[in-house]
């Protein structure tokens, strides 16, 4: 029997006397214009009131955004308190380069990387060939970078299995291959089943996986945009959920509405097995992923309210 979020809610209560809130972390990735790039710091100066325990930042599946990467990792490490973990991947570029960017990093005071394969140069639907002289897959890279700095290095997972996996044993004997390498901790692609993300879980305990599995949130803000993406990453999007979009193509708001309500009760779901930590998928939009954390039990500080409390005081003042 699927509960309700009400059910759930009042379980979690009656279990533990409260809600608790979860511990979150965010993803962004570097914009591609100026307008997007003022868009994507008001969401981070949004969202860092939350006190995420960390945010991540996306290299482009080819490796094609490094340098705009790397300069907003830089930003965020000489202007936010955030504790940063830049994306890298084996992808376009010899060892020596990427160890390079590592030692960057290191020395910027970057102390997480999130270590990837990487999608193809020229596409996801191209066949992936390791690049000559580099690093050929995430577990390789796992390993260089553990040897170069005592990173807290992070990985992929996938609860519905790779794309490009031949099977899912091969898919979770590769993530226990990239564990065993030196990663502490998985983020998975997002899901909309739970029971893939749950079974997923008790999969890799029977593996002898004991690292932190953390479910990765997509709160959706265009449906048609997250169905054809799901399809070439082998996300499964629910009958019910394409249920409950449909018609909104042009109404913003309901599908807002409708897409923190799924990610609340996802949450939800998986808080009730045990669940306590999340990554969202911001789109570098702050909007949907604040209110989610809020309707989740997670805001900003009594001081920070205290200090935007003031500022608006001595605003009035003024004027």
């Amino acid at each position: 029997m699927t509960l309700s979020a009400y059910e759930i809610r009042e379980r979690i209560s009656q279990r533990n006397g409260r809600l608790p809130a979860p511990k979150i972390s965010f993803e962004f990735f570097p914009p591609k214009t100026e307008k997007a790039e003022a868009a994507l710091w008001r969401s981070v100066d949004r969202l860092e009131s939350l006190a995420p325990q960390f945010v991540s930042v996306t290299y482009g599946a080819d490796g094609s955004t490094r340098d705009r990467t790397h300069a907003i990792v830089e930003h965020l490490k000489t202007k936010t308190d955030l504790e940063t973990m830049p994306h890298l991947t084996c992808v376009g570029a010899p060892r020596e380069e990427i160890d390079q960017i590592a030692d960057d990093y290191w020395n910027m005071g970057v102390r997480r990387i999130m270590a990837l394969r990487g999608d193809p140069v020229g596409g996801a639907d191209q066949r992936y060939q390791p690049t000559e002289g580099g690093y050929a897959y995430a577990v390789d890279l796992v390993e260089g970078l553990a040897r170069r700095h005592p990173f807290e290095l992070a990985v992929a997972a996938y609860p519905e299995v790779h794309p490009e996996a031949p099977s899912s044993t091969f898919d979770l004997d590769n993530l226990k291959r990239k564990f065993d390498a030196g990663a502490s901790m998985a983020i998975t692609q997002y899901f909309f089943n739970t029971e893939s993300y749950l079974r997923f879980r008790d999969r890799c305990v029977l593996a002898g996986i004991e690292q932190p599995i953390i479910p990765g949130i997509l709160p959706v803000t265009n449906f048609a945009t997250t169905e054809r993406f799901s399809l070439a990453c082998g996300t499964a999007v629910p009958t019910w959920m394409a249920q409950a979009f449909e018609g909104l193509d042009q109404d913003p708001e309901t599908r807002n509405l409708i897409s923190a309500n799924i990610a609340i009760e996802q949450v939800l779901a998986l808080q009730s097995e045990g669940v306590e930590e999340f990554h969202f998928y911001t789109l570098n939009r702050a909007d949907l992923c604040f209110a989610v954390s809020h309707a989740l039990g997670v805001r900003p500080s009594v001081k920070e309210n205290d200090d935007q409390s003031r500022i608006e005081n001595e605003a009035q003042i003024v004027t």
